[in-house]
């Protein structure tokens, strides 16, 4: 398939089970992680990265690549082990530059052994960063990928912002459809930018209608850095997702993260906690018996991913740079969330 990259990697069985009604399940975890400006320190001229080269603004060594290539892979080798030792099965990812950073990053010691392999596709952000997403292929066998385009051209934007990665495979015995996602920003303002966002849900919405008019039991997972909270209009309007799974039908997406949004939690932190990194569900991982079910979801804010500010006086994601620009040994703005699966042994 058309520049479809694919890096060897690692190969781990979940072998874990979980006790649920006396009955023992198989466990399996999908996640998400916005790696914050994962750059590789090589200029590439048709894109605006100069500042992430060793000349650049952030001063981004050879030296400080190693040790961000360390620290998400510490991240991804430590992301989904709560329930299943093995680890995450699939991993969606924003702000990645190109291939060599994926290849670099499956051959780090933390992850080698798993032998991860990567989907990733040349975008038009014109900062060069990307969605992409690394997977087990004990578990997923990607049968077909490709990038979406998201038109904001159509309202008037001539920048382009990040395409949709999207990947149809077996997981695990399930078909699935997989959509990976980094909607535009917020840069500009809320309100400004908010049509731009409801573009990108509505290309989501497009494919999962297409897919569900074709069989409607179609497993399909929705994730991303959507830059909208899961109450924002993108999600619950456009998109069409619903907070209660007695209200999901197979037609419908679920997405657990509004109760935990209402309730205070977040991912990234800005004037207060956002949820912005989400994982969605098409409602026959809920109401199928048969192959993968939805199980749960969990923000991955793990102590050592997070950093005290003493002016809010609260931990926050321990982001990879200071505001000054400096180095300073931290992984992301944001926190890795997780989704589970439950099957019958």
């Amino acid at each position: 398939m058309k520049h479809l990259f694919i890096g060897l990697g690692l190969l781990l069985v979940l072998s874990a089970t979980a006790q649920q009604k006396q009955q023992q399940f198989k466990i399996l975890g999908i996640g998400f992680y916005n790696v914050e400006n994962f750059f590789n320190p090589e200029d590439d001229p048709n894109k605006q990265d100069e500042d992430f080269t060793p000349k650049g603004a952030y001063h981004y060594t050879y030296e400080v690549y190693k040790q961000k290539l360390h620290n998400i892979a510490t991240v991804m080798q430590k992301l989904g082990t709560d329930l299943t030792p093995d680890g995450a099965a699939i991993i969606g990812m924003a702000e990645v530059e190109n291939d060599k950073v994926l290849d670099d990053l499956v051959k780090q010691p933390e992850l080698l052994d798993r032998h991860y392999k990567y989907v990733w596709f040349y975008g038009p952000d014109v900062r060069g960063i990307s969605t992409a997403m690394l997977y087990n292929p004990k578990y997923l066998t990607v049968l077909a990928a490709r990038p979406l385009h998201v038109p904001i051209d159509t309202i008037g934007l001539r920048r382009p912002t990040r395409d949709i990665l999207y990947i149809h495979g077996v997981l695990a015995g399930d078909t699935v459809h997989i959509l990976v996602n980094h909607w535009p920003s917020r840069s500009g303002g809320e309100d400004a930018t908010r049509p731009l966002r409801a573009v990108a849900a509505s290309v989501d919405r497009r494919v999962v209608d297409s897919v569900l008019n074709q069989n409607p039991h179609s497993k399909i997972l929705i994730l991303g850095d959507l830059n909208d909270n899961p109450t924002d209009a993108s999600v619950i309007k456009v998109l069409g997702a619903k907070e209660n799974k007695e209200e999901v039908t197979l037609t419908d997406i679920y997405n657990p993260w509004i109760k935990l949004f209402k309730k205070g939690y977040g991912t990234e932190y800005y004037d207060g906690w956002n949820l912005i990194d989400q994982i969605m569900v098409s409602g026959a991982f809920l109401s199928d018996n048969v192959g993968w079910k939805y199980y749960k979801s969990i923000i991955f804010n793990k102590d050592f991913l997070m950093q005290k500010d003493a002016q809010r006086g609260e931990n926050l994601p321990h982001r990879s740079f200071t505001i000054s620009n400096e180095w300073d040994n931290g992984y992301s703005d944001h926190f890795p969330v997780i989704t589970y699966f439950i099957r019958p042994l």
